[in-house]
């Protein structure tokens, strides 16, 4: 049980990851230690997360169409499609092991950070698409958000990732566009999570509105300092991301805690 005195230090923590995570995707890292340290057991925890960054995605979505940076018409269907798919992994993940994902996860993650380095252009500027948009918000989107219903760690990333190398977005706009579809999946997540009791209102809404604050902050420093400001943030919340899902698929399953 969450303590009230735990509350304002679950505020700074949300802060931090709604900052964090609109500039680079990862919040997640930051946001489901902390409230699985205050005591929530992992289900209550992941719920709890899935409050709270609603919050956060939400907010910095608004703030990137504000700035032009995205164009809610233009994501409508990709809304539509992300939401299809948070429900389908949610549903799915109560069926199945996600364990498998998270060893192929930090493959691809390894890869995404490698190749970002090695082309310190990308995401510079816009290039030509390599699909229509259906094809991409169909495919991408839709599985991207899958995924994210299912397992969920880096999908920001991939959603990134994806609209900047299939798409041909600069960071900044890719970075827009993945909060908006990003938002959705969140939500319908909340929803299953909110039916099933498994979310502590008191602490997702305290980090939710540091979410608030920490997104506002970062997507307004990603509106004004662009690119340059985004790649180092990115490629660092990569390789941590692939640092954790490495220690929770080859190391963790071999030291498992006490009953």
């Amino acid at each position: 049980m969450i303590e009230l005195w735990q509350l304002p230090l679950l505020f700074v923590v949300g802060a931090i990851a709604g900052f964090v995570d609109s500039i680079a995707g990862g919040g997640g890292l930051i946001a489901l230690p902390a409230l699985l340290s205050c005591g929530l057991d992992p289900r209550h925890a992941l719920g709890t997360s899935k409050l709270q960054s609603s919050f956060g995605s939400g907010s910095a979505a608004w703030h990137y169409a504000r700035a032009g940076t995205v164009d809610f018409k233009d994501c409508q269907r990709a809304f539509l499609l992300s939401a299809v798919g948070a429900a389908i992994g949610t549903l799915t993940v109560q069926q199945l092991d996600p364990s498998f994902l998270g060893r192929v996860m930090p493959v691809l993650l390894v890869a995404v950070a490698v190749y970002s380095l090695l082309r310190p252009e990308l995401g510079a500027v816009d290039r030509q698409p390599r699909m229509s948009r259906a094809w991409f918000d169909a495919t991408f989107v839709l599985f991207i958000a899958i995924y994210d219903g299912f397992f969920g760690p880096g999908a920001g990333t991939f959603w990134t990732m994806a609209f900047v190398l299939v798409m041909g977005f600069n960071l900044t706009r890719a970075t827009g566009y993945t909060k908006v579809v990003n938002f959705a999946s969140n939500l319908t997540s909340l929803g299953f999570f909110l039916a099933a009791g498994q979310v502590h209102l008191a602490a997702g809404l305290t980090m939710g509105a540091g979410q608030l604050l920490g997104a506002r902050l970062g997507s307004g420093m990603v509106v004004k300092r662009g690119t340059k400001f985004i790649r180092p943030v990115f490629i660092t919340v990569v390789l941590a991301l692939t640092g954790k899902l490495l220690y929770d698929a080859f190391v963790k399953q071999f030291n498992p805690e006490p009953p």
